[in-house]
């Protein structure tokens, strides 16, 4: 016998409403808490069909039910299956935005380059104090599982996890970690997940190579510093254009920083320090008060831009101490602006 819809509704209510009181559910309940507009008896004639298909028990003779293990099964792959759905729906979302804002920054930083002269770098959104709303892992395959995390503001970050050297893993036990992570991590950011927190998460599984592994991941994902941050550079060549900066030596220095990720990486995030500290999202760095040693020769100045929901990047501009300060601080104003408007609608 398949649960049609009616079924369905009177067992997630049972099921609700057992969770809340530890009281098994009798009919009258159903009535007043499913929304159905159903007779006593009709209920009743349900309750006796989930009973005999092994969704529900009755632990006394006239008491009302309780759920069995089936259908606090059923209920489980309810629940997953919907925040699957809202998971995909929210990905194809963030995915068309993901598009337009990866053509954006590159259509930005060639004109930005081109506009000012000088060489110019941005860097993709990183999430910053954004709280974490669902985590899901699943697995892929005996070596891998797909992460996908949607934090708040409906932001989804995804990332392939490795099972090397991990436990042997199966649905009920992948669900198993899932609750857990989902209760310790829900509404956290990613500050919020110390050392102790992870303890706790710890001293509650018995996969702890498993979650351990996960939160790796989860941590990569939330730190401003992590490989996931996407740097878009253009015009390294308009150093040449500057005497100051054309001697081999020089240019082969700030021409290998522009195209080190990871200098720039390390770039964006105290640039990024820096405008919080002095809640000012423009910073202007004059020769050595270059974060990079590279840059020593040079000036930079770098604005952060905000697309709401936790989201920030940093737009830099590369030039010679001699560059032309006003026109590049009124240019990166308009960016900031124009950033503004087309994302944060």
């Amino acid at each position: 016998m398949e649960l049609d819809n009616r079924k369905v509704v009177i067992l997630t209510t049972i099921i609700k409403n057992y969770l809340e009181t530890g009281e098994p559910v009798g009919s009258r309940t159903i009535s007043k808490y499913s929304g159905l507009n159903l007779s006593s008896a009709t209920i009743r004639n349900e309750m006796s069909d989930l009973e005999e298909m092994g969704y529900i028990v009755q632990p006394h003779t006239s008491a009302g039910r309780i759920p069995s293990d089936k259908g606090y099964r059923f209920y489980v792959d309810q629940l997953m299956q919907t925040q699957r759905d809202e998971l995909d729906d929210v990905r194809s979302e963030m995915f068309q935005k993901v598009d337009k804002l990866e053509n954006t920054l590159k259509t930005l930083v060639k004109a930005l380059a081109e506009d000012t002269h000088y060489a110019a770098m941005v860097s993709g959104p990183t999430v910053h104090t954004n709280k974490i709303k669902f985590i899901q892992a699943s697995i892929v395959d005996a070596r891998r599982l797909l992460l996908v995390i949607m934090l708040e503001g409906n932001l989804v970050r995804t990332a392939t996890v490795s099972l090397d050297g991990c436990e042997e893993l199966d649905f009920n036990r992948m669900l198993s970690i899932n609750m857990l992570l989902n209760d310790e991590l829900d509404g956290l950011t990613g500050s919020d997940i110390t050392e102790g927190r992870i303890a706790q998460i710890y001293a509650r599984t018995s996969f702890k190579k498993t979650v351990g592994s996960i939160l790796a991941a989860i941590h990569n994902i939330l730190s401003v510093n992590g490989s996931n941050v996407q740097i878009y550079t253009s015009g390294a060549t308009n150093i040449f254009k500057y005497p100051e900066l054309s001697e081999s030596d020089k240019a082969s220095k700030l021409i290998s920083a522009l195209e080190q990720k990871d200098e720039l990486i390390e770039l964006v995030h105290d640039a990024s320090e820096d405008a919080e500290e002095s809640r000012n999202p423009i910073q202007v760095y004059i020769g050595n008060e270059s974060p990079l040693q590279n840059m020593a020769d040079c000036s930079v100045i770098t604005a952060n831009y905000e697309l709401g929901n936790g989201l920030r990047g940093t737009i830099g501009v590369i030039g010679p101490k001699r560059m032309d300060y006003e026109k590049v601080l009124e240019v990166l104003n308009k960016v900031m602006n124009e950033m503004d408007q087309a994302f944060r609608k």
